[in-house]
């Protein structure tokens, strides 16, 4: 696999080129690496196909007389793991029978030897716009289908109307946004929206979970990486960052990001450019970035855990989502959205909730936030066997009203090992029994949180 680098395209996108004859592959890549593709090449079908698995490719140009696997075998295997993807056949005098076969089983089209340069590239511009309209609608579809429950900003209070009318004020622009406010707020749907209502709705959506992520990892995954760059890498690899190009790249919890890291954040937001792993070549792309936290940055550029310059560089919009006490009236109106989502997730039939249930979970005050609501309302699903949600599968913690300022008491002289654990068990009490959002009201990785409750 021989990659000819260029700045990525949004319009144009990446063109695999599989071909057994060297010479071939190489005027092909030189052609189309000049009219600004990004062109990724193959020697034979097994090793397109090993691509395949690996890179999303809007379009493969192979040849149709190869040894071990002929285009069209290519084709039919490929269409299996990337149905997306469309293809151009380069075909011979005396095959354009099977090329036009080629086109009934899924081909877009063929160029015939001996092709000129205009018609190649005309063939391929046709099929990527093809292939760029069918992933348009797919995405639209996902959108609309999204616009319902956990996906859609839901909320009627002064709070929420005043944080959702500057978030679609702020989608028009270009600008840097970081999002902010306690675990568990709903930042992630405040991201999906911005995308949703910004110009570049419809192109990637890339999510990354930062904590999620082994740091040793993080880079690798972020900015992609060469043959050979490390143990294990077998081949190159485009990172989050190349996948998002034309559209979003959404970095959750980016206080976990190392310095090292963080670095290359930083020439991204500046530069718009980056280098993989192992490779010095520089690649470009056109990404828009909001960040989210629940952690005090500027406490962490005092201590020095966070870079000062990449801080100002992420903060050019600051949206601070509000927590789900604050906001007045909205949790009827999220747990009765949440209801009917785990109804027709478990299949099952519930009228609302007692006047007891709606009670107690308004006078709970909700430490992990509308996350913490969502979980409690599909627990109580799941648990109840009536057509209504009573106080009876309700979690103890939402019944006894606990509130934030609850404290855990700690005899002086318990070792410090033990009075990590207490914490951390009532913290998971309050949450019931959810390991993710006790782990975003401690402000630790949910990782740790597993590691310990191992040890």
């Amino acid at each position: 696999m021989n990659p000819t680098e260029t700045p990525a395209n949004p319009i144009t996108g990446t063109i695999l080129v599989v071909d057994d004859e060297p010479e071939l592959c190489q005027a092909l890549s030189r052609l189309l690496g000049r009219h600004g593709y990004q062109v990724m090449t193959a020697g034979n079908g097994e090793e397109a196909l090993a691509i395949l698995r690996q890179e999303t490719i809007p379009l493969v140009l192979t040849d149709l007389m190869m040894p071990r696997m002929n285009g069209v075998e290519l084709l039919k295997a490929a269409k299996i793991i990337s149905p997306a993807t469309e293809f151009v056949i380069i075909t011979g005098h005396g095959t354009i029978e099977t090329a036009v076969e080629a086109m009934k089983i899924g081909a877009y089209d063929f160029v015939e030897k001996p092709f000129t340069a205009s018609t190649t590239l005309n063939t391929c511009r046709k099929a990527l716009e093809k292939q760029q309209l069918i992933t348009e609608n797919i995405e639209l579809r996902r959108m609309l289908k999204d616009g319902g429950g956990r996906h859609q900003i839901i909320g009627n209070s002064e709070v929420m109307r005043r944080t959702t009318e500057t978030a679609r004020q702020v989608a028009g622009s270009t600008a840097t946004i970081l999002l902010t406010g306690e675990s568990g707020t709903g930042k992630e749907v405040f991201a999906n929206s911005i995308h949703r209502w910004s110009e570049r709705a419809g192109k990637p959506m890339v999510r990354v979970s930062c904590a999620a992520i082994p740091e040793t990892l993080l880079e690798a995954e972020l900015f992609g990486y060469e043959k050979g760059a490390f143990t294990g890498a077998a081949g190159r690899r485009r990172g989050r960052f190349e996948a998002a190009h034309g559209g979003t790249i959404f970095l959750d919890e980016i206080g976990e990001v190392s310095l090292s890291v963080q670095v290359k954040l930083l020439r991204v937001l500046q530069e718009g450019v980056f280098e993989r792993l192992g490779s010095n070549d520089p690649v470009a792309v056109d990404v828009r970035v909001i960040a989210a936290t629940n952690a005090d940055l500027e406490d962490m550029v005092a201590e020095g855990s966070f870079r000062e310059d990449l801080y100002y560089r992420l903060n050019v919009i600051n949206l601070e989502i509000p927590t789900l006490r604050s906001r007045q009236g909205d949790m009827a109106l999220l747990a009765n959205s949440f209801l009917k989502l785990a109804c027709e997730k478990n299949n099952k039939v519930i009228h609302g909730f007692s006047p007891e249930a709606v009670e107690a979970l308004n006078r709970y005050s909700w430490p992990g936030n509308v996350r913490e609501l969502e979980n409690c309302v599909e627990r109580a699903v799941i648990l109840t066997r009536d057509d209504q949600i009573g106080t009876d599968v309700l979690p103890q913690a939402v019944l006894a009203g606990r509130r934030r300022t609850d404290a855990v008491t700690i005899p002086l002289g318990t070792p410090l090992r033990d009075a990590e654990m207490e914490i951390i068990r009532a913290t998971l009490e309050s949450t019931g029994g959810d390991k993710e959002t006790a782990a975003r009201i401690l402000g630790i990785a949910s990782r740790t949180i597993y590691r310990k409750m191992k040890d």
